[in-house]
């Protein structure tokens, strides 16, 4: 069933898309419970969809539950956790809701830092994200000054290699 939501969702049929990934969700909470990881991956799908619509506090609501769910289940410092920070504070950036971005966008990307190393490119995706948060709330100098750095240690991994 998850798979045919998918199928709809690709074919821009967006009411049968939705349709379905709430069956799929009610019947995992069902058999698996709330706080289920396959339960919450279902949320997010269903967050992901309206997100494709540009139904960002639709997606807003469901993503801060599997961000919520997600941190108590697997832990602050889980990839898992942390693509669920990073979604949310795109859905905030897109409601430009900056400080709300921003907050997650520095959390993550320090932890990215303290998990994955300065130059891993997960790390600088995030560092890119945050930099365009500064810049929409026209901190220009905190925006060039991450700018700066991330563009260095891309610079760096690519004379490792």
């Amino acid at each position: 069933m998850a798979n045919l939501a998918t199928t709809y969702k690709n074919q821009g049929k967006w009411k049968e898309a939705e349709a379905l990934h709430k069956v799929v969700m009610e019947k995992k909470r069902q058999l698996l419970g709330d706080d289920h990881p396959a339960t919450l991956m279902s949320m997010a799908n269903l967050a992901k969809l309206y997100w494709d619509q540009g139904q960002w506090k639709e997606a807003e609501e469901l993503q801060v539950v599997v961000m919520e769910k997600m941190k108590r289940l697997l832990g602050d410092d889980h990839p898992t956790t942390l693509t669920s920070m990073a979604n949310l504070a795109i859905m905030y950036w897109h409601q430009e809701q900056w400080k709300e971005a921003e907050a997650l966008q520095v959390a993550v990307m320090e932890k990215m830092k303290q998990l994955l190393g300065d130059d891993h490119p997960t790390t600088l995706t995030s560092m890119g994200n945050l930099v365009t948060t500064y810049r929409s709330q026209g901190q220009s100098k905190e925006a060039k000054a991450l700018q700066m750095l991330m563009m260095e240690k891309r610079k760096q991994s690519h004379c490792k290699s």
